[in-house]
């Protein structure tokens, strides 16, 4: 069994990821690819990318603070990679590869990664992988959207939407409960899991976790980014 690191956002997916390498409940790794069999890689750590700057998870701008609290009640560590606001894809890549190196020399042998059916981004994270000598497995890889957001629901995860891009999804999304309601509220051509980045979500409980991150929503703020327009919905600790 290979000790892996997640690649960790904070959100479903990834916690679905957890989910089916520690005990199946979230996929069957056999409907997908054939080298994400849930047997070959045990997590012992999360990987996140955060912008020093402001001090938050890149792309879904929850603070890492609460990161930190997710990792800590499902009882794994957390390494973190440093991106600076505004970096060019390469140094991005560069910096992203010196943390999977890190990982590398503390006997880190696989990544896991909760992509679902982008092939492009499966490349190039492939390509990331060859530079450092790691194996890559996708338990969730080729399942259904849909099927994936409602186990989500019923496996009794609790989620809220963190990051709505606009130009997809009506603002008002931002900072709802990640539920059968909101699956129900979904326009046709947005996909359920976010998969085409129409939204981001934050996961406060679920099977995997030894206790819940509770979490309110303090405001929503709106932002321009890479020439998109995206709200965000600004989480701080509840309790």
């Amino acid at each position: 069994m290979r000790r892996a690191v997640l690649s960790w956002s904070g959100g479903k997916d990834c916690s679905l990821a957890l989910c089916a390498l520690r005990d199946g409940t979230a996929a069957d790794s056999s409907a997908g690819d054939s080298s994400s069999d849930s047997g070959t890689a045990r997590v012992e750590s999360l990987l996140t990318t955060v912008t020093p700057e402001h001090d938050r998870v890149s792309m879904h701008g929850v603070r890492t603070r609460l990161v930190e609290r997710q990792a800590a009640a499902l009882g794994l560590s957390l390494r973190t990679v440093e991106i600076p606001a505004g970096c060019a894809t390469d140094r991005y890549r560069d910096l992203l590869v010196d943390g999977l190196r890190d990982c590398r020399r503390h006997g880190v042998e696989a990544v896991v990664y909760a992509d679902l059916h982008l092939e492009d981004v499966r490349a190039a994270r492939e390509r990331t992988l060859e530079r450092v000598d790691l194996t890559g497995r996708w338990p969730l890889w080729g399942r259904d959207t849909e099927t994936l957001a409602r186990a989500f629901v019923d496996l009794g995860f609790e989620a809220r939407v963190v990051c709505v891009d606009a130009e997809a999804l009506d603002r008002s999304f931002a900072g709802r409960r990640f539920d059968r309601s909101l699956l129900s509220d979904l326009p046709a051509g947005v996909d359920p899991c976010g998969e085409n980045g129409e939204f981001h979500t934050f996961v406060v409980d679920g099977p995997p976790f030894e206790r819940a991150v509770p979490v309110r929503v303090a405001g929503t703020v709106d932002r321009e980014l890479g020439g998109g327009q995206f709200r965000y919905a600004d989480l701080v600790a509840a309790d």
